[in-house]
């Protein structure tokens, strides 16, 4: 049996996992919990109503958070001439092609999010078994994947998170941390639902939503209640 530290379990004892709160509920519960000594962040996770077995069912994104991450973003392009340009002035930490590949499949893993220009697939492709199995693999479903790089750098170093249905068919995206005010994890909570909800796939049925759950890094999490 996994043992927990007695914060833990302190914290454990303070949420009821029988019951569905309501988010700000749930989210002032979080920020109230014994904290370790690191800001922590606070993440989110949906169990959908989907099969994820069927590729017409899984649901892949990114949406812009109103309140930000709380937390340095650090984003790779793939670009060259004046979009390489564009994205360094945009911000972005890294900046190549066939070398930046190259740095990748050797091993370096040290960013965030990947983006790339169209014409640069044909390096980024390359790097599927790399970044996929990192949730990495830039995709234009998620906006990782466009011709303007440069406005792609600006909104993921801005809050722009991306995700996507695991195995289980659960959506894991993180809201910002545990110093946010409960007001600003909300927003942002909010923001992240309601776009999850216009996504929904014309093949599901029933409750798009089956459970929802959020929690500190280190932290047990809380179920909430949201109509879908």
């Amino acid at each position: 049996m996994r043992k927990r530290s007695k914060r833990y379990s302190g914290a454990t004892d303070k949420i009821d996992r029988t019951r569905q709160y309501e988010p700000k509920e749930a989210l002032g519960i979080l920020k109230e919990l014994p904290a370790p000594k690191f800001d922590e962040t606070v993440d989110i996770v949906v169990k959908l109503g989907i099969d994820p077995r069927k590729t017409d069912q899984l649901v892949r994104g990114a949406v812009s958070l109103p309140k930000g991450l709380g937390r340095a973003v650090k984003v790779v392009v793939f670009a060259e001439g004046d979009k390489a340009d564009a994205a360094k002035s945009a911000g972005a930490d890294e900046v190549g092609s066939q070398e930046l590949a190259a740095k990748i499949q050797g091993g370096w893993m040290d960013f965030d999010v990947v983006i790339a220009s169209p014409d640069m697939m044909r390096h980024v492709g390359k790097l599927g078994k790399v970044l996929g199995p990192q949730g990495k693999m830039p995709s234009p479903k998620s906006g990782t994947v466009t011709p303007d790089v440069a406005t792609a750098v600006q909104e993921f170093k801005a809050g722009k998170v991306e995700f996507r249905t695991d195995a289980g068919g659960n959506v894991h995206a993180p809201l910002g941390k545990r110093s946010f005010s409960v007001d600003d994890l909300s927003e942002n909570l909010t923001a992240f639902l309601n776009h999850l909800t216009g996504m929904r796939p014309s093949a599901v049925k029933g409750p798009f939503f089956r459970k929802i759950s959020v929690s500190t890094t280190m932290g047990p999490g809380a179920w909430i209640s949201y109509e879908s």
